[in-house]
């Protein structure tokens, strides 16, 4: 049997990947900080497809998440064909109005525990010369923009580390790719009915459902990078060359300013 891994798999981008990849025939594994919602997630999922299933309760903003994950696996006697590492947090605002166990954990759950699982379960692919990983990073990976510091820094880390690994594990037989989703319809956004069906359909907003379709097929065509969506692709375009001095003169900007010192 097929077994997959999903960091962040009990909603969200996490539980559409999880849906995708049981309803091809993968046993997954269903890894998150939410343990009851990990047990029904796994439930609703062998009900649904027939696949095994394993409930994994983990705080990957933990020092030692991953390895705790990975002496599990072993423990289990599994092996694992897919990871996805999905799982994050979004945070907003000035970096001045954070604190130091916010800056930690972001950084815990974006650069930290995914490079661990990529060297630990990577490791074992490389082993068996087999294997495919998924890597969510955002399309904010490209933006240097004031009140996403922290979230496009750590973003940023996961783009550079697992394209990297795309040349290195590439060569072992295990591919490595990353997708760059911009906004997603997922409970990280709070938005009434009406602002999701409007972002939906002019494609401001896409449906996890799409994005997972999509980010799974460039894995197992062992694409490199994914970029689901014409207007994401349209908004790196524009991130990509938009000037320094024109990002400092909208911050001066009467509405912005006032923005700016809430955020």
């Amino acid at each position: 049997m097929k077994t997959a891994l999903i960091t962040g798999a009990s909603s969200g981008m996490g539980l559409e990947y999880s849906r995708q990849l049981a309803a091809i025939g993968y046993d997954i594994i269903v890894v998150s900080n939410r343990e009851e919602e990990n047990k029904t997630v796994a439930r609703m999922l062998h009900l649904s497809y027939g696949v095994r299933t394993y409930p994994l309760y983990c705080d990957l903003t933990k020092n030692d998440a991953a390895e705790k994950i990975y002496d599990w696996i072993h423990q289990q006697e599994l092996l694992i064909d897919v990871l996805v590492s999905n799982a994050g947090i979004l945070q907003f605002g000035l970096v001045k109005h954070s604190s130091l166990e916010n800056l930690e954990k972001i950084t815990q759950l974006h650069c930290l525990q995914p490079a661990k699982l990529l060297y630990l379960v990577g490791g074992d692919m490389i082993k068996r010369h087999f294997g495919y990983i998924l890597v969510v990073s955002s399309v904010s990976a490209w933006t240097k923009y004031p009140t996403i510091a922290m979230y496009s820094a750590t973003k940023a880390f996961l783009r550079n580390l697992s394209e990297s690994l795309w040349f290195e594990y590439r060569m072992e037989g295990v591919s490595v790719t990353t997708v760059y989703p911009g906004a997603v319809d997922t409970p990280l956004y709070s938005l009434d009915d009406s602002k999701r069906k409007w972002l939906l359909r002019f494609g401001v907003m896409l449906s996890a459902q799409n994005v997972a379709k999509k980010a799974l097929r460039g894995m197992f065509k062992k694409k490199r990078r994914v970029v689901p969506g014409i207007f994401n692709r349209l908004s790196l375009f524009l991130v990509c060359i938009t000037p320094a001095w024109l990002i400092l003169l909208i911050m001066r900007i009467p509405p912005i300013r006032c923005i700016l010192k809430k955020a």
